[in-house]
């Protein structure tokens, strides 16, 4: 598969899937953790407000409380911690483009929670924008959301800048250098090996080393 080196959003208008007989193009931003996906997908979604929703899966991890009875917060961000089924059900039904707006959840990075109905998708969206670490993972539940989407674009970056952002990010989030350390040895680096397991089943990959991502 051919990589496609890439600076900024206005390379990929070209090349975005387009919607069918008054319907809506679903596109998918997969990449490993810190690999820059969240910045892609809404760079891309910035091309056109009027016409681009932004709809990420991170809306879909299961709340803390969820996590602490299932003995899984320690490994919150591995595929079990989100509810892959209930995201393919809203996929879904933001593919039938109804006729009123679908509100689809957030995820609030301050507090690190989920937050129910806080992103409006208006009926007016014909290209709806969807990133996620495991978009690719053929899994109960993903392979469900995979068949919902037109394409799947993966993002790679050199694995050691992904590193370095991920220590920054959990540090900027209130983890002790250390403990943010150790979260990404033990908790997004094992992730990030399953993601990049996924990347040639992607439909395009792009290089985005180029691209001053955040």
């Amino acid at each position: 598969m051919k990589t496609l080196s890439v600076r900024n959003a206005v390379e990929l208008q070209g090349i975005l899937p387009r919607p069918v007989d008054g319907g809506r193009a679903l596109l998918g931003i997969v990449g490993a953790p810190g690999a820059g996906k969240s910045t892609v997908a809404a760079a891309v979604a910035a091309l056109d407000p009027g016409a681009h929703a932004l709809v990420p899966m991170d809306g879909f991890h299961l709340a803390d409380q969820a996590l602490s009875g299932l003995g899984l917060l320690d490994r919150k961000g591995a595929p079990e911690t989100f509810d892959a089924h209930g995201y393919a059900a809203l996929l879904e039904r933001l593919r039938r483009n109804p006729d009123h707006t679908v509100y689809a959840p957030a995820f609030e990075r301050d507090l690190e929670q989920p937050l129910a109905n806080a992103l409006p998708v208006p009926s007016s969206s014909s290209l709806l924008v969807t990133e996620g670490n495991y978009l690719l993972l053929d899994e109960p539940g993903w392979r469900d959301a995979r068949g919902l989407l037109d394409e799947v674009w993966f993002v790679d970056v050199d694995p050691e800048v992904r590193r370095r952002r991920l220590v920054a990010r959990h540090i900027l989030f209130g983890k002790t250098p250390t403990a943010a350390e150790e979260w990404v040895r033990r908790v997004d680096e094992p992730n990030g090996v399953l993601v990049a397991a996924t990347r040639d089943r992607a439909d395009r990959v792009l290089d985005v080393s180029d691209w001053h991502l955040t």
